[in-house]
């Protein structure tokens, strides 16, 4: 039987917020990785040994692999013992899930695959779709035979193993956490287990695809029903005029209740996606999980008007026209201290408002340089700039540099907190 020292190159597909750290931790332990993407931008990044996003400590992990020569990027596959595919599976139409993406990937990947090669898709996914990858590998490729769920061996072993790491955390989190690692038989998820040992000192717990694509799927959806019931509970206290940080801060001290902090919404790449490929496999069955994202897709709209209701305010203050006010949005991110606009709530309401009201709208966000193209228009300041110009605070990320934000308003400042900062 192979062990991990059979594989001697890794190759990652798709160079993203998880792809390009799980190469990194490969290249780090002295393997050799070929990294691909698209991107040719992301990859000539990476091959000067720097990165395309903000993520704690990667940047010093890439240099360092790079400089040595354990990782480089390309923008086609090449021949490895072992594929990772790490690309995006949004969602198109009425929430359906796009597996256009993985399907480009696993066809990328097919040419160059040769017996005894391992296969791992880490993309969050709709159950079946290890399944499906495999056809699609399958059709190109008949001269291997491929894992059909049989105790038998195969050409090629296949398993889905996907990541479970927090944005701002990547790198030790991939390799202190636990992995769910589910081969299409089980000799495949032994092959990945091996592999995944290389660098991961969790726990790395077997089983079959299907139940860990969906336990994938179930754990984000856990914590959107739990970050929607607060949500919900921030627009009840609001109609009933009560502080609803103060509250959820009385009820916590209850030994079995844990109330999470509402926000502007949910966002990023898993959370705000996931749960809709729950829906989508069992619409009847999966009530709770929709309501919980029509919950948390609404929370945006709602604090959107919270803007508008505060803008009239302000200009009855000022006795003056809403085009004579200024709006500071503090945030974009989807969440505190990283760069990640991925979905995010923060993001859709500043362009929302940048639409729908006749007021100057600044934002304030300390992780991007230059604003994305639904701001263009409006002015990227630093926080101190913002407040001095600003009538309106509209407070949508808890960024670590906005935690000091109740000493610094000004009596005529009017605030929309949607993350309890003024606390």
């Amino acid at each position: 039987m192979q062990n991990i020292s059979s594989f001697d190159t890794i190759s990652v597909i798709g160079l993203g917020y998880i792809g390009l750290p799980t190469a990194a931790m490969f290249a780090s332990r002295r393997k050799k990785v070929i990294g691909v993407d698209v991107n040719r931008h992301a990859v000539e990044t990476i091959n000067r040994g720097q990165i395309h996003f903000v993520e704690p400590e990667l940047d010093m992990i890439v240099h360092s692999v790079v400089s040595e020569g354990y990782l480089r990027a390309v923008t086609k596959p090449e021949p490895a013992d072992a594929f990772l595919i790490a690309v995006p599976t949004p969602f198109k139409g009425d929430h359906e899930p796009d597996l256009a993406y993985v399907k480009a990937a696993a066809e990328s990947v097919a040419p160059v695959l040769k017996k005894g090669d391992l296969v791992i898709l880490e993309s969050t996914s709709p159950v079946g779709t290890t399944e499906q990858m495999v056809q699609w590998m399958a059709a190109m490729r008949p001269d291997l035979a491929f894992p059909s769920g049989a105790a038998g061996r195969a050409d090629i072993n296949v398993a889905y193993c996907p990541e479970r790491v927090l944005p701002g955390r990547v790198v030790h989190e991939l390799i202190e956490n636990g992995r769910v690692i589910g081969g299409l038989t089980p000799h495949c998820a032994q092959r990945a287990a091996e592999l995944y040992r290389t660098f991961v000192q969790g726990d790395l717990l077997v089983t079959d695809a299907r139940t860990a694509e969906m336990c994938k799927l179930t754990e984000n959806s856990f914590r959107d029903v739990n970050i929607a019931f607060a949500n919900e509970l921030s627009t009840i206290c609001h109609q009933l005029g009560i502080d609803v940080w103060r509250l959820i801060e009385l009820a916590n001290r209850h030994p079995r209740v844990k109330i999470l902090q509402p926000g502007a919404g949910v966002g990023g790449h898993c959370i705000a996606v996931d749960p809709w490929f729950v829906v989508d496999s069992a619409p009847e069955q999966a009530r709770l999980v929709r309501t919980a994202r029509e919950v948390n897709d609404a929370k945006p709209g709602w604090v959107i008007q919270r803007v508008k209701e505060a803008i009239a305010k302000a200009a009855r203050a000022r006795h003056a026209t809403e085009a004579d006010l200024t709006i500071a949005v503090l945030g974009l991110a989807f969440k505190p201290n990283i760069d990640d606009l991925r979905e995010s709530p923060a993001l859709h309401i500043a362009e929302s408002l940048t639409r729908s009201v006749h007021s100057r709208v600044v934002v304030v966000e300390p992780n991007v340089t230059q604003v994305p193209p639904g701001l263009a228009g409006s002015e990227l300041l630093l926080l101190d700039d913002a407040l001095q110009r600003c009538d309106v605070v509209v407070a949508l990320v808890a960024h670590r540099e906005f935690s000091d934000l109740a000493s610094s308003l000004q009596p005529h400042h009017v605030l929309v907190d949607a993350v309890g900062l003024h606390r």
